[in-house]
């Protein structure tokens, strides 16, 4: 069993989350009242879907995470899954994001409906120091 299919058998259980295809039309997708939180897209990639402030207020966090890419303009955040503590920042990452769609409410904000899937490209994590 890959990373993401064990983290999202963890969060399929999670009673504000419910399943099914995702939008992009690529892999499974968790989705609030609100809106869609969660894409798998492969067995180690993950796009988030987080409101605008919370990206904001966890920025410095994000961008220090081997883990996360960030495409500009963009209220996804994809995170790259390669060990376990990987799957509990995105754990810890998907209560933010839920907490952060519910204080915002439904039809609050421009809603970005496209993922960062085919918008990030993701490096191991041993070449990404000879890249960067």
């Amino acid at each position: 069993m890959t990373l993401a299919e064990r983290a999202l058998e963890r969060l399929e259980v999670w009673p504000d989350l419910s399943a099914g295809p995702s939008s992009c039309g690529a892999g499974r997708a968790l989705r609030s009242v609100h809106s869609e939180i969660v894409h798998f897209h492969s067995g180690r990639d993950v796009d988030l879907h987080l409101t605008v402030p919370a990206i904001e207020r966890f920025h410095a966090d994000l961008v220090a995470s081997t883990a996360v890419r960030l495409v500009p303009g963009s209220r996804w955040v994809t995170i790259h899954l390669d060990c376990d503590g990987d799957v509990d920042l995105l754990m810890s990452l998907v209560s933010v994001a839920l907490k952060a769609h519910l204080a915002q409410g439904p039809g609050e904000g421009p809603h970005l409906t496209s993922c960062n899937f085919h918008r990030v490209t993701v490096m191991p994590r041993d070449h990404a120091d000879e890249h960067g």
